[in-house]
């Protein structure tokens, strides 16, 4: 029997929009233009919070032009698409912003895309009104493992879906502005995983969540460890886990960080790695009755998520553009990640399964 032919990485349809980039930091320096220079993206113009953060990167990545501040970058006329990186409650001033200067034709925001559901959805409606295409760079569906996985369960190879995992053991990098909120590992790490869940089973129909607060994060925070449930109105069971603690680190201790996930369907099963903290390829085996022959088959690709997968999310965006039709990062998906977020906190916090219908409002 042949083996199934999957696309680990996107093709790239289009190249031709001018792109403009706010935020220096890793994220920006390290991702985004990395995988925007490896595929032929237009970055014409940078700016930051501090230039001569942005002067340097601009330097490393053959950057023609330094902005002094961000709403100068977005006055530049050349601009098409504003791709912000930048913390999120600053964020949302600069999409406005954005939206109203008549040449920016789409923006390109992180997640989360707002402090507040509310605020997102304001957003969303504000890009609708502007006649405007706003994306969520949810980025970890294009890297390669879940891609792959999608694929797998779209040609049935798993038969009817039947439990599915992420589990985190990872320590992550938490950016100073996160001191000042109220919220951490839900809002800023667990949105990766309840939005490749969605990515691959839809909305679940309930949720239950439980945290801790982590030992080793100073600040004031209580969604430390996560562990969220989804259930599915078909029985599926999701978990997502994002043990942030992982345990000791130091140079007296061996750590085994890292991030796993595993899909059993009535079918066949798949199983495998996210490359991220490890600096790997993610990984994937997956073995099916009809389509393996119930024998494990292993899928390789050289790509990683950091930074290739940046290259989908800005392709979408401009493949909408041309196509005049919407990203596959839309801003209406991503308010409902959020939503599920949110039901995660209500749930964590009144210590109760919460049905997502109690979070979704008309318009959603």
């Amino acid at each position: 029997m042949p083996e199934p032919h999957f696309e680990p990485d996107v093709q790239i349809r289009e190249t031709g929009y001018r792109i403009g980039c706010i935020g220096a930091g890793m994220i920006m320096a390290e991702c985004h233009l990395a995988a925007y220079q490896k595929a032929g993206f237009d970055v014409c113009a940078i700016a930051s919070r501090t230039r001569s953060h942005a002067e340097t990167v601009a330097r490393r990545w053959s950057i023609d032009t330094v902005h002094d501040t961000p709403k100068d970058l977005i006055a530049d006329s050349r601009i098409e698409i504003v791709d912000i990186a930048f913390p999120p409650d600053q964020q949302p001033a600069l999409i406005r912003h954005a939206l109203a200067t008549p040449h920016v034709r789409a923006i390109l925001a992180q997640k989360p895309l707002a402090l507040t559901l509310d605020e997102a959805r304001q957003l969303r409606d504000e890009a609708r009104a502007a006649g405007k295409v706003l994306s969520v760079n949810q980025n970890m569906r294009y890297d390669q493992s879940m891609r792959v996985l999608r694929q797998i369960l779209d040609q049935g190879l798993l038969g009817i879906p039947v439990f599915a995992q992420i589990d985190m053991h990872a320590i992550p990098h938490w950016q100073a502005f996160l001191r000042d909120y109220d919220r951490l590992t839900l809002a800023n790490m667990s949105v990766h995983h309840l939005d490749i869940l969605r990515y691959l089973f839809g909305d679940p129909q309930s949720v239950t969540c439980v945290t801790r607060q982590d030992p080793r994060t100073t600040f004031d925070h209580t969604d430390g460890l996560v562990a969220t449930t989804l259930q599915y109105e078909n029985g599926l069971l999701a978990l997502s886990l994002e043990d942030v603690w992982s345990g000791p680190t130091g140079d007296d201790y061996e750590d085994d960080q890292h991030i796993r996930w595993r899909v059993e369907g009535t079918d066949g099963t798949a199983r495998g790695t996210i490359g991220w903290p490890t600096g790997e390829p993610s990984t994937l085996s997956f073995a099916s009755r009809h389509g393996t022959d119930g024998k494990w088959v292993t899928p390789t690709w050289e790509t990683m998520w950091f930074p290739d997968a940046f290259t989908g999310v800005m392709e979408q965006l401009q493949y909408a553009l041309r196509t005049q039709s919407p990203p596959s990062l839309s801003v209406a998906d991503n308010v409902r990640t959020m939503a599920l977020v949110e039901a995660a906190y209500r749930s964590a916090d009144a210590r109760r399964t919460v049905d997502l219908k109690e979070i979704l409002i008309d318009g959603d």
